[in-house]
Formats: structure tokens, sequence, C-alpha cells
């Protein structure tokens, strides 16, 4: 399979839009929402999601059908109801036009959201999947996997097994919206998940499992690349979402963590003759894409 800007996309940031002040990234620290309370996370709400509109035309402009929207477009959303704030009307109608694009859009809720925990753990982290969820709805995209939710197991809790039972019973906790979208994704250090480990979660929830090719070299178990590739692509619905990146400690910086991933590409990606859509997790986004793009029609970048 040769790799083709549509089937391609990269997270959360444009660079090149970037320099222009364009983000979807505008937040705040608590004292500030607490001295501006929901006027202001509002006004800052509606400005991310309007600059979303531009990145995402952007992308369909450069032939770049699939992104990761930012988890953080709505400041402080755990305090509220997306409905509560005064510019929801013209939020509403611009994420609907943001749904109607012709692109897949997904998203990567941050780390500390712990499905197998317990108490406030459980209970934020229920609150903020919850709202991914409802931006997706408020977009209009019908609940799949085509619009993935992805998140990680989290920690082990000193028992892997019971954690992902847990997990997997917990999963039930969650609207139905939501269940159709999660997906979870295999871990890079060699204490927490391979891919392997979590079909058991899979087997008892139908989660499908997002294989990301730089995890699975730091982190790949018993299974060779392929397999773990394959184990992953077996648990799908519809056309998997895949990660990838190149190390930085390997390619750019010797002194980098082992966990750093590369500003640039520098490595082919094989797709096992399976049909995938790749995010890159390059630091230079869309920078790297093009980049990839001028050099897609030599024989190391096809697979």
């Amino acid at each position: 399979m040769t790799l083709t800007p549509s089937n391609v996309g990269y997270a959360c940031i444009n660079l090149s839009l970037q320099a222009d002040k364009i983000t979807t990234n505008r937040g705040m620290i608590r004292k500030t929402f607490t001295e501006r309370g929901l006027a202001y996370a509002s006004e800052l709400a509606l400005k991310n999601v309007q600059d979303l509109v531009t990145i995402v035309d952007w992308n369909l402009q450069h032939g770049i059908r699939l992104f990761r929207i930012s988890s953080d477009i709505f400041p402080w959303a755990s305090e509220y109801r997306l409905a509560e704030l005064p510019d929801f009307p013209d939020i509403r109608a611009t994420l609907e036009e943001i749904g109607s694009r012709p692109i897949r859009l997904t998203t990567h809720p941050g780390p500390f959201n712990q499905l197998a925990g317990q108490g406030n753990v459980l209970a934020n982290t229920i609150k903020d999947l919850e709202y991914q969820s409802e931006v997706f709805d408020l977009m209009g995209l019908t609940p799949s996997h085509w619009n993935k939710i992805n998140i990680h197991v989290g920690g082990t809790y000193g028992d892997k097994m019971a954690t992902m039972a847990r997990f997997s019973q917990q999963f039930n906790l969650l609207s139905d919206n939501l269940r159709a979208r999660l997906t979870v994704e295999n871990d890079d250090r060699p204490s927490l998940y391979t891919v392997a480990d979590l079909v058991l979660i899979y087997e008892r929830t139908g989660i499908p499992i997002v294989f990301d090719y730089f995890h699975h070299a730091l982190n790949p178990g018993t299974q060779t690349e392929e397999e773990a590739f394959l184990t992953a692509y077996a648990t799908w619905d519809v056309r998997p979402v895949f990660h990838f990146s190149d190390s930085r400690q390997e390619r750019e910086d010797p002194k980098a963590r082992r966990e750093a991933h590369a500003d640039w590409l520098y490595s082919p990606v094989n797709t096992y003759g399976k049909e995938v859509d790749i995010v890159f997790e390059c630091k230079m986004k869309e920078k790297a894409l093009m980049r990839l793009r001028n050099d897609v029609s030599k024989p190391e970048l096809q697979s």
C-alpha cells in the first residue's frame, strides 16, 4: 500500500497557521477562570472552534483528510455544560459546519483519563470522555469508531489482569455514543500494556485496538510488528486509524528521552497489505506530511 495524503494525517496543531495565531488551544489558568467565568470561557471556545474550521479547510485544500483535533478546545470544560456557554448557538453552528466537511476527525484525550480508576479519578474520567463525545455529537458525526476517541488503559494498579477486568466492567458506565467511539492504544513502557494484552479488553467490550508502531518498538511483548499490527487490525469494524512516529533519540538527539517522538519522519511505514489510516505523531506536524508527500514516489515509502 502506498501512503497518500488521503489516508495520512497529523495531530492537533498546524504550524503553518499557528504562525498567524490560528490555534485551537486557547485556555486559561484556574484563577482566570474563577475571575472571568463562563463568559470568557465561551469567548475562547468560540475562537477555538472558528479556528478549527480554518485548520480543517487548510487540510482539505492540501489533500489531508485525517486530523486529530485537540481535546482542549473548551477551557475548563469539566466545570460547566457546553450548552451553558453564552456563545453556544454560534459554537454549535460552527461545530456543525466542521462536521459537514469530508475529513475524518479523531481525538486523543490526556493520560489523566483512567477508566480503570476509582472514586474521583473514575468520575473525572467519565466526565471528560463524555465531553469529548458530546463535541462529536454536536458536529453531527454518527457515533462509530470512524471518529475515534482514543485512550490508554493507564496504570496497572499492581495487577494488570484485574485492572483490565475493571476497565472492561466500567466501560459499561459510559453513554452509548461514547462506547461506540472509544478505542484503546498499546503503551511504550514494558510495565504497561502491549497489543496482546489489550486483546482481553477487546474480547470483553469490543473496543478496537489502536496500533502505535513506535510504542510497539519500545514495548513489543512477545509479538513481532507484523503480528501486533494484524492483531490490532482484526479488532476494527471500520478502516483502522493507527499511529506512527520515529524515535527522536535514535534519529535526532541521543540525549532525548527513550519515548520522545522525532520532529520529522524517517522510516518506511509497512501496512502489511492492509488499508489503514495513519496519524503521524511527529513534532513538525503538517510540515512533516508535506515533506512526505514530496517523497511519496520513492520506493522506501511504499509497502
